[in-house]
């Protein structure tokens, strides 16, 4: 909608509010108790609804030659950044009470400018465009302007307060997602649900090769992410990084246990008469990835598709077996804190891809979990799935 046609529009609005008028200019309608028609001698029509004369008097507290002013700048504001925005709805708030304190204004002024789908943003449409603009926090203002190609043009007008209407609440819901996604930084904290394998097992002689159970060897880590947008505004790559605090559980076959003895960490067998029922190394870690990803929304401002792939460097904070097991017919828990002999810095590569709300997680450490010839020769591989907040 021009501006040109929006603002004599309005300065009849609240000139035919704050006057009292001819008896004929204003009638309630017949269906409607809260709906006033108003006829111009053009024969253009406006329509204006109301939840009570108390909020057609509140138009009076206005000086409506400051009103208008205030109104023909925002408006142009809204109408500029309209033009330079893709999204089909564009959002302004604006606080004139705070900018000119003592002065008879309203509160807040919001204006909403409706771009038709499918045609570039700012043009005027065919079919009609749609502007919301919303005076203080007790009433507000829509303007329609609709043409059916005939020639035949209706314009509507309504004034309300009982609640936000369903288009300014989405235009806000919209403004959010379009100035979250255009951030620059924007943080998000998220959990990783997983499960832990060993790979490239090489096995000492006199050792027994660390067997996992697969369910009970699970990954679970708490991350503080930071996407660090790469680009130009609206640029979908991003960089991940942020602190990550990893728990890996390596649950090894009933039948063994991790032990140190001598320096070395080996799996061995139990002590005679103990009849394992629970045995594992349990490890806590500090990573920090460094990923780079590309994120896409879609229409809505959704998000819609992620991938990424990238490198991880991690420090061990510590670590600890714990056993349970059966002896004298009693049963029995043991644990032990210790480093046993694993890699304090690890470092390797990862991956995530995920659409909507479900992401798939993978990492690979690239050196060996245990130290050369200290240890169980082995790689840790975990994957799962990621909780978004």
């Amino acid at each position: 909608m021009k501006r040109s046609f929006l603002l004599p529009l309005l300065t009849m609005l609240l000139a035919l509010v704050s006057t009292t008028g001819s008896a004929g200019a204003l009638r309630p309608a017949s269906l409607n108790d809260d709906t006033i028609v108003v006829r111009l001698p053009n024969q253009a029509t406006m329509t204006l609804y109301v939840k009570n004369k108390a909020q057609l008097r509140e138009l009076r507290n206005y000086k409506l030659d400051s009103l208008i002013v205030l109104l023909d700048t925002y408006i142009a504001q809204a109408e500029k950044a309209s033009k330079n925005s893709t999204s089909e709805q564009v959002t302004m708030e604006f606080y004139p009470a705070k900018d000119q304190p003592g002065q008879q204004v309203p509160e807040q002024i919001r204006i909403t400018m409706h771009n038709e789908p499918g045609k570039p943003a700012g043009r005027t449409a065919r079919t009609g465009d749609h502007v919301d603009v919303t005076l203080g926090r007790v009433f507000g203002v829509s303007v329609d302007e609709n043409t059916d190609g005939s020639g035949n043009d209706r314009v509507s007008v309504r004034v309300g307060s009982s609640a936000k209407s369903d288009s300014v609440r989405n235009a806000e819901r919209k403004a959010r997602q379009e100035e979250r996604a255009n951030r620059a930084v924007h943080s998000n904290f998220d959990i990783d649900l997983g499960l832990n394998a060993l790979t490239n097992q090489a096995t000492a002689p006199g050792d027994f090769r660390p067997d996992l159970r697969p369910a009970a060897s699970r990954y679970i880590s708490l991350n503080w992410h930071y996407d660090i947008r790469l680009g130009r505004k609206g640029s979908p790559l991003y960089l991940r990084t942020g602190p990550e605090l990893a728990f890996n559980n390596y649950m090894l076959d009933n039948v063994y246990q991790f032990r140190s003895a001598n320096g070395v960490t080996s799996v061995t067998l139990p002590d005679a008469g103990r009849n394992l029922t629970k045995s594992k190394l349990a490890v806590s870690s500090i990573n920090l990835p460094l990923m780079p990803m590309l994120s896409f929304r879609d229409k809505k401002g959704h998000d819609a598709f992620r991938i990424g792939a990238g490198g991880f460097v991690g420090y061990r904070l510590g670590a600890h077996t714990k056993i349970k097991y059966e002896e004298g017919g009693s049963t029995k828990k043991d644990k032990d804190r210790g480093s046993y002999n694993l890699e304090d810095f690890q470092y390797g590569v990862q991956g995530t891809i995920g659409i909507r709300s479900i992401d798939l997680f993978a990492k690979y450490n690239l050196n060996n979990t245990f130290k050369d010839n200290r240890g169980p020769q082995a790689n840790t591989i975990s994957f799962g799935i990621s909780l978004l907040n």
